[in-house]
């Protein structure tokens, strides 16, 4: 199996979509897209990689306008790749500040509580408010010519979000999506060394159990189930708020070998 993991020197949770069994027997093909912690500390060497031998033509970027205009859109625009801006929050809840409560969000220990859970509340709220920014990141990847790279702050949360809609579209096994999400466990400390050396996010961070920010299948689960119960899949809700077949064809054609 091709190692998924792309190592850098300036992000430490980059990894391909390529390599994910579908339910029609497929599996989605390297180099399409791309997921990611923060790009802004990418290093020359990052950037001729991605931009050159892995052909990333794409940033979709999901963080707020804060967290845009305090870490700037990293250096991959430099090089001529494409970048779009796509928060998750809605126009009146994206914070002026960086409010890391909301772009990080953490969860109970007992993350199979429904009630106050932080992390499951997130998830839906993106959706909620901000399916115009879901279904554009979805077609920058199903449409546009060249490599996509998804990213946010740790990679955790919103790029989770997209990638597990991204995958249920293209088809791939709603177990193989779960385990991508869950995933970033394998580099949650590196992902908050990194975070806790910038002043963007070091104070709100600071003296919180890292244990609170891991990955929870469970959240996944429950977030993809919901969808299941009130929209027949995550295809039913793309497909009502304005998602079309052509998107879905086009889709797996770039994503599924």
């Amino acid at each position: 199996m091709r190692n998924r993991w792309i190592t850098l020197e300036g992000a430490v949770n980059v990894r391909d979509l390529g390599g994910l069994p579908t339910d029609g027997g497929g599996v989605t093909r390297f180099g399409r897209v791309l997921r990611s912690d923060n790009l802004q500390d990418l290093t020359e060497a990052d950037v001729s990689l991605l931009a050159g031998e892995l052909g990333i033509g794409h940033v979709l970027d999901l963080r707020t306008e804060a967290e845009v205009q305090r870490e700037g859109p990293g250096p991959l625009t430099l090089a001529g790749v494409a970048h779009h801006h796509l928060s998750l929050f809605s126009a009146e809840d994206d914070p002026k500040e960086v409010d890391v409560d909301a772009v990080l969000p953490w969860q109970k220990r007992d993350a199979r509580r429904a009630e106050g859970d932080r992390s499951l509340a997130s998830y839906q709220g993106y959706l909620r408010d901000r399916a115009d920014s879901v279904l554009a990141a979805l077609r920058v990847m199903a449409h546009e010519e060249g490599g996509s790279i998804v990213h946010c702050a740790a990679g955790k949360d919103r790029t989770g979000v997209i990638s597990a809609l991204a995958l249920s579209a293209a088809g791939v096994r709603r177990e193989a999506v779960v385990a991508d999400y869950a995933l970033t466990a394998e580099r949650l400390d590196a992902i908050l060394d990194r975070l806790m050396a910038s002043a963007t996010y070091r104070q709100s961070l600071s003296g919180r159990p890292r244990e609170t920010y891991m990955p929870s299948t469970d959240v996944m689960v429950r977030f993809l189930d919901g969808l299941d119960a009130s929209f027949g899949g995550p295809l039913g809700w793309l497909d009502a708020h304005g998602w079309t077949r052509d998107d879905t064809g086009a889709l797996r054609a770039r994503l599924v070998g």
